[in-house]
Formats: structure tokens, sequence, C-alpha cells
């Protein structure tokens, strides 16, 4: 199985968040598969991938 890794511009995309929210999660260590290759930022698509179903499995059992 091949590892996709996406650049901060794509994850943004992919997951409907700005730049700006990405990089502070990252400082933040709140997301999963990041890479860090010198100062370029990669995040591992599967990593992500299961945060998202994770966080949406999360928010649909709350009550509400």
């Amino acid at each position: 199985m091949e590892k996709r890794l996406l650049n901060v511009k794509e994850l943004s995309e992919y997951v409907s968040l700005p730049k700006n929210s990405i990089y502070t999660m990252v400082s933040l260590r709140k997301l999963p598969g990041v890479v860090r290759l010198g100062r370029a930022l990669r995040f591992e698509k599967a990593a992500i991938d299961a945060w998202v179903s994770e966080r949406t499995a999360d928010a649909s059992s709350k009550p509400g």
C-alpha cells in the first residue's frame, strides 16, 4: 500500500480548514500523522482519514 502524504494546502482543502488553523493544530499537537521534512510539513492521509472518522463518530454519538 502506498503512503500518501498531503502538504498543508492539500490538507486544508481536504478537511476544509484554513491553513492557519492547521499550523495552530500542528503546534498544539492536535493533528495525527505529521511528518516533518526539513521545514516542510506533510501529513499521512491514512492518519488524517482515521482522525476525521473518529471526530465524525464522536459528533454523531453526542445527544443533540
